[in-house]
């Protein structure tokens, strides 16, 4: 059993990391223009609601979302097949986590953070519906090769889970949905932060 006050310690110290990272994306939000940043929330609300709405939903990342999943298979190709398979999967999700991260960590932009959040929640979503299709291969497929290859139907097949398709394809749009979430709740919090700054100051 962990001692109570070992619990108070930890949680005080996550309640002061919480307070720091607070204050420090107020910080960020002191001299920036929330006009251009909302247009860009817009859009960003309006795809995720459309995601949520319609399983079959393209966004602007979609295409960019496509050659990097594409691209995955070939990164990937050299650590045996099922690898390869994966690939495709993993690196579409790598790479909007990636594109956030870097923002973040080498541009302290927090705003660029949330944008790679949703596109990092818009990319879970296109891989729910592509999961989902595993055991009906209804979806246009594209492939580098002449022949296209349904990577999930493929994968879970492998691991005799065809027939679970639909539920993993639920989770992982409930984990998009998520992802989405939380990225609009930060974005909002962010667009007021920076109109209050702007008010403050005139």
């Amino acid at each position: 059993m962990i001692p109570a006050m070992a619990l108070e310690d930890l949680a005080d110290r996550v309640r002061s990391t919480v307070e720091e990272l607070r204050d420090d994306v107020a910080d960020y939000c002191r001299d920036r223009s929330p006009w251009p940043r909302a247009a860009l929330a817009v859009y960003l609300v309006y795809a995720g609601v459309r995601h949520l709405a319609d399983p079959l939903y393209r966004s602007w990342f979609a295409g960019i979302t496509l050659v990097f999943h594409e691209m995955g298979h070939i990164v990937f190709a050299p650590f045996g097949r099922t690898m390869m398979l994966l690939g495709g999967s993993i690196t579409q999700l790598l790479v909007p986590f990636a594109a956030g991260a870097y923002l973040l960590l080498r541009q302290r932009d927090w705003f660029g953070l949330a944008v790679g959040q949703s596109w990092l929640a818009f990319s879970t979503w296109d891989l729910a519906t592509y999961i989902a299709d595993a055991n009906k291969e209804q979806l246009p497929l594209v492939s580098m090769g002449e022949n296209a290859e349904h990577d999930w139907s493929t994968l879970l097949t492998q691991w005799h889970l065809l027939n679970a398709c639909d539920g993993i394809a639920t989770a992982t749009r409930g984990v998009a949905f998520l992802l989405w979430a939380t990225a609009m709740a930060a974005t909002a919090w962010m667009l007021w932060r920076m109109v209050r700054a702007r008010r403050e100051a005139a």
